[in-house]
Parts: structure tokens; sequence; C-alpha cells
């Protein structure tokens, strides 16, 4: 009795309510009418305001002329001159080429070995891009293990796993997600009480030469393994986060967890050779890592491209591999490497060195007809003022680069490079490589800014 006579008093407020809902509504359109009306009487009939005019897209993104001009060597020194006697450049060397050509047009020590940074990643894309397809993929499995309940998570080599749920995405966008191992497992009725975490597909030191170890917890590198969640970082959403000192164990440990199965209960060792498959998941085809690798100079994505490039030539995972294969396969492509001394794929060793003329010479091999497998990398290189490590580069002040200069960036300590291209006022495609060593990056990132700025207000005849 009590619920019929809550529904009666809530039947009656609601009629009540719309009782008062119709009748504001009918105030509301008299209130209306009368303005109307009112509004005529003062002003006369009311018009209708003629049609505006339709808007038609202008596109600002057009090829380059095939007839543009190509800049004389004598137009170019004089249109970088100025920027290149900065002196907060410090110890100097970079050249400038014509993309269509290829000839050189400005040069300064072009064959100085340097420290390049990151922008040793254009040899590892351009190595990559020469001999992988673009759609290759690393696999992670997971097999059965030597007793009941065990499994093994054997790694492949993808840095980019992550944590978060179907349908999220972690640091690295086209990932595969632990959580879709975890429905594999499930589906297959283990009950799982150890896992083991098979790390032998890579094989040598886990840091390289030139490598600090406090840049792990500084966020820029993670030992080199074959496995691990969102490149080993502590928050999935941020590039410098700190970065695990054991980031295999930990994949296996949020696996462990997934499953509800102790972490306690994970630890290394090797899988049986012919083991049963149980789960498999493959990360992201390489085209995506490339560009994720290049415009946010991410250095474990660089090492594991460098290895899988690599396993490719049939050649160990290690740093000593993936270096030996990169120059080999740039050299079988008619690069000259003379100087080249590289450590590891991602040029955060301080102990590497590359010419300027080597980085130009891909570059020019990729915006021009020299090669045109690495034509690819043009669309993976930072936008000036937009995009990835050049986002916050021509963003103010010096603005003339902005939109037009695309490089792949470098930084270390002291050491800075920019290596790339640019689209003079004529519509003429230069390539560059620009690097500063013995100089903070606060004082030479500027410096090589305004000098790559200065090819882009270059007419140059």
């Amino acid at each position: 009795m009590g619920s019929l006579a809550g529904r009666h008093r809530r039947n009656m407020r609601i009629l009540f309510a719309s009782v008062v809902v119709v009748v504001l509504a009918m105030a509301a359109v008299l209130v209306v009418a009368v303005g109307a009306h009112n509004a005529s009487a003062g002003r006369g009939e009311l018009t209708i305001a003629p049609e505006p005019a339709p808007i038609i897209a202008a596109p600002q993104v057009t090829p380059v002329p095939d007839d543009a001009p190509m800049p004389s060597a004598q137009g170019i020194a004089a249109a970088v001159g100025p920027a290149a006697a900065n002196p907060d450049l410090g110890k100097f060397s970079g050249t400038v080429a014509d993309a269509v050509t290829g000839q050189v047009l400005w040069s300064v020590n072009p064959q100085t070995p340097m420290t390049p940074a990151s922008t040793t990643k254009v040899l590892t894309a351009g190595s990559a891009l020469l001999s992988l397809p673009s759609d290759h993929r690393v696999t992670t499995n997971v097999v059965q293990g030597a007793a009941p309940g065990e499994i093994v998570l054997v790694a492949g080599g993808d840095p980019t796993l992550t944590a978060k749920p179907v349908g999220e995405n972690g640091y690295y966008p086209g990932a595969a997600h632990v959580s879709q191992l975890v429905d594999q497992i499930r589906n297959a009725g283990i009950q799982v009480t150890r896992i083991v975490v098979d790390t032998s597909i890579y094989s040598g030191d886990t840091m390289a030469q030139g490598w600090f170890p406090t840049d792990v917890g500084a966020g820029f590198i993670t030992p080199t393994e074959p496995i691990m969640i969102d490149g080993g970082r502590a928050d999935p959403l941020v590039d410098e986060s700190p970065r695990s000192s054991t980031p295999a164990l930990d994949a296996g440990r949020t696996l462990a967890g997934a499953l509800g199965v102790d972490p306690s209960a994970v630890a290394s060792g090797v899988a049986a050779p012919g083991a049963a498959t149980v789960a498999s998941v493959q990360s992201a085809p390489l085209r995506d890592r490339l560009r994720q690798m290049m415009e946010h100079s991410d250095n474990v994505l660089a090492e594991a491209i460098g290895r899988e490039v690599a396993m490719n030539a049939g050649a160990e995972a290690s740093f000593a591999g993936a270096v030996a294969t990169i120059g080999q396969t740039l050299t079988g492509a008619g690069f000259d490497l003379s100087g080249l001394t590289l450590h590891d794929a991602s040029g955060l060793s301080v102990d590497d060195r590359i010419a300027p003329h080597t980085l130009d010479q891909v570059l020019t091999a990729a915006a021009g007809e020299g090669n045109p497998a690495l034509r690819p990398m043009l669309d993976y290189l930072p936008v000036a003022g937009a995009t990835g490590s050049l986002s916050d580069r021509y963003a103010s002040g010096n603005r003339t680069g902005a939109g037009w200069v695309r490089a792949k960036t470098g930084t270390l300590s002291t050491a800075s490079a920019l290596a790339g291209y640019v689209v003079d006022q004529n519509g003429r495609v230069l390539t560059f490589a620009l690097m500063s060593n013995d100089r903070p990056p606060e004082v030479s990132r500027p410096a090589l800014d305004a000098l790559a700025a200065a090819l882009r207000t270059c007419g140059c005849q």
C-alpha cells in the first residue's frame, strides 16, 4: 500500500511538472509573439538576411614545382654566412645539398666526424627501410613451461607492449596489450602458477659504451632487453618518465599481476625447444614504429629496431651486431661511411661519431631520386614548431623556419645536431646536416635553428 501511494505521489508530481512546463512554454510563445509584433511595428516587416557567399577551400599544401631553380653556391654562402659565423655553434661542421641533383652547395668540414647524438637515428631508419618491409612486425609469444602451471614469456624484441586496457593507448599507439595475452592464456585453460621470462633472443651487454647509468632514472634509456612495458617507463604516458632497470622481468611481473599470479613467482629462464605456443601478440608495423622513433627521438625503440635489422640479416642481436649491420646495409646501398664510429643505434653514446657528409647523403637520396626506398623517412621527420622533438622550436622568436624545416634533432650535454630538409623561397628542396660540438644545447640549438631557417629564406640565385 505504501509503494502504491508512493507511485501515486510521484505520478501526481510528474503530472504537475508537465502542466507547469506546458504553461511556461505557452507563456514563452506568447512573449515571443508579442515581441515580434512590437518589433515589426517599430521597424516594419522583418526580412531574411541574404545567403552568405560559399566558403571555397584554398589548400596550402602543394607539390614543389618541377622547374624550381637551383640556388647557386655563392647565393647559399651569402644567405647562411652570418648564421654560420655564430660562435655559439662551437666546433661546427655541416653541409647543404640540392635534393634533385645531389650537388653539395655549401659545406664546412663536411668529412669531419662529430658527436651526432640522435641524428644517428637517420642511419638506423635508413638501414631499416632498405632491409625490411614496411609492415614488418615483432612477435611476442607465451609457450608452455617445463612443469604444470608454468608458462614462458618469450621475448621477441618488442619494447612497446602496454598494460593499458584494449581501447586505450600506452606510450606507443598501436602497440600490443598484455590483456590480449591474458585472454588467450585463460582461454587455453591453464592455471598459471609460475612465469619464466626468456630474453635469449638478445645477446651481449645491455648498456652500450658511452651510456651513463643515470640516464635510466632520467628517463632517456633502459637496459636493452627484448621485452618491455611502454619502453620501461614508470609512467606509460610520459616521454622522459624514469625507466626500469629490469624491464624484461617487470614485463613478466605485469603479466603475472594481470593473471593473479604472485609477482615473486616470476624468474628468468629459457623456453624448451618446440614448446607449444599458448598465446601470441604482434607489434605495430615497422612504418609506425619508425615514425615514433624519429618523431619523438625514442632511444629504446631505436635500439630495438637496430637489433631487428641485425636479426633480419642473420647477425647477432647485440650492440655490435646492430651497428655492424646498419653500416653494412648503408655501404651496400652506396653510401660513404668514412669516419663512422657507432656504439649504438640511438645516438645516446657520447663515443659515437658521424660526419655530416654521411647524414646528408642519406637524406639527399631520400628527398631526391637516389633511393626511393628511403622516401618514407621524409615523412617521419619532426616539423619545426609543430611536431615531435621540433614542436617547441621555431614556435617563438625566430619563426622563419616554422612549418618548413623538417629535421631529425640530436641533443647531448655538449652536442647538438639538425639533419633534414627545407624548401627555399623558389620551391627548391635543400637537404642539410648541421652539427655542433663543445657547446651546451641551450646555446647551440638556437644557433642551429637560425642556420636552417636561413635556408628557408634563400632565393639564392
